[in-house]
């Protein structure tokens, strides 16, 4: 069972690549949410007012992908799906790839604009430092304050981790683990008299 997933570790340094006196200028982010997109987006643009051309595409998911690619103005899927075709070379997913056109008096012509904007999300992402993550279940464990140190050796033994506790007379902890181990750990605390655990939606 895979239960990992690439992306990027950090937002990428700004890179510039040039064609025929255009300006391309490439930006990556790791991102976990579309909500993301517009106000990243939006700095960009404040960034280099001068720019007629915003374009970006992104990937999120890592079982149910979802992606999007946007040509802001440029020739239908001549800068979009290729700066999404850059994401799915590296194989990262959670990305988020923006390109910058500052237009330079040259027409590029389709064919140019396709090539520009996917050796610029290339470059982009060759200077990302790329991580591997696993693919994690949470869940919720419940039980009364008295079956605590139960619980807790559990934790300990299997090296789960603890994502929030909340500890008074009933007890609720949060612990996440690698989608591979998530049925053994499951069924460990199933088996356990008192103790109740759910997968956290």
């Amino acid at each position: 069972m895979k239960d990992t997933y690439n992306t990027i570790a950090f937002p990428s340094e700004e890179i510039l690549f040039k064609e025929k006196g255009s300006k391309f200028f490439g930006y990556a982010f790791p991102i976990i949410s579309e909500e993301e997109v517009k106000p990243i987006i939006d700095v960009l643009r404040k960034k280099h007012p001068t720019a007629c051309h915003y374009c970006y595409a992104y990937q999120l998911g890592s079982e149910k992908i979802s992606y999007r690619a946007n040509d802001d103005g440029e020739p239908s899927n001549s800068a979009g799906m290729p700066i999404y075709g850059q994401i799915q070379s590296f194989s990262v997913t959670n990305t988020l790839v923006v390109i910058v056109r500052i237009f330079g008096g040259t027409k590029l012509g389709v064919g140019g604009l396709i090539t520009a904007y996917k050796t610029a999300a290339q470059i982009t992402l060759e200077n990302c430092t790329i991580v591997e993550k696993t693919i994690d279940i949470h869940y919720l464990i419940s039980f009364d304050y008295k079956n605590m140190n139960k619980v807790m050796r559990i934790i300990k033994e299997k090296n789960l981790d603890v994502v929030n506790q909340k500890m008074e007379m009933s007890c609720e902890i949060e612990i996440k683990t690698r989608k591979k181990n998530a049925e053994q750990v499951l069924d460990i605390f199933n088996s356990l008299y008192e103790i109740e655990i759910k997968i956290k939606e």
